[in-house]
């Protein structure tokens, strides 16, 4: 699937919130009335505090991720040396078309070109057994000495890494 990748511009953040959103519902992660649809649904916040950015298929915005590194407000488990993805969502329109793959192997190669990363790191909730595997049969493996439990909840969150640099 030939896919655009680029940052988000603020005439992307509505569709972005709108994918985001609809495709955490749809994928039956959260209620609408969860505390962390808000954080989802803030994209403003994010773009200022990380890298947000969009997937373009047809001229049209598909998929949204947001990139963060150690040490930012955003970065949940990334070492130094590592880029870290979250927050990847995919219109549900457009899901089962390969197009969660492309968005995983764009975040890839553009981590690859940046200078002093060396690694990927991405958490995912035990349960999203669909992430999971597409994780792993990108390479990506699992660190197990790295999850960790959502603050406060009774979460499982695991931790994937995919190693490149020297």
């Amino acid at each position: 699937m030939s896919v655009g990748f680029r940052r988000a511009a603020p005439s992307d953040f509505s569709e972005v919130r709108r994918i985001t959103r609809d495709a955490y519902l749809a994928a039956g992660h959260f209620a609408t009335d969860h505390p962390y649809m808000s954080v989802l649904e803030d994209v403003e916040h994010r773009a200022e505090h990380a890298q947000v950015w969009v997937v373009e298929a047809a001229g049209q915005v598909v998929a949204a991720v947001t990139l963060t590194f150690a040490g930012e407000p955003y970065s949940e488990v990334a070492r130094d040396g590592e880029l870290e993805f979250r927050m990847l969502a995919v219109d549900p329109a457009c899901q089962g078309s390969g197009l969660g793959r492309a968005v995983v192997g764009k975040v890839v190669e553009h981590a690859r070109q940046l200078r002093g990363i060396e690694a990927i790191s991405i958490t995912s909730a035990m349960f999203m057994e669909r992430a999971h595997g597409l994780y792993e049969s990108l390479g990506f493996r699992r660190a197990p000495e790295r999850d960790w439990y959502v603050p406060g909840e009774d979460v499982l969150l695991w931790v994937f890494t995919l190693q490149f640099g020297g």
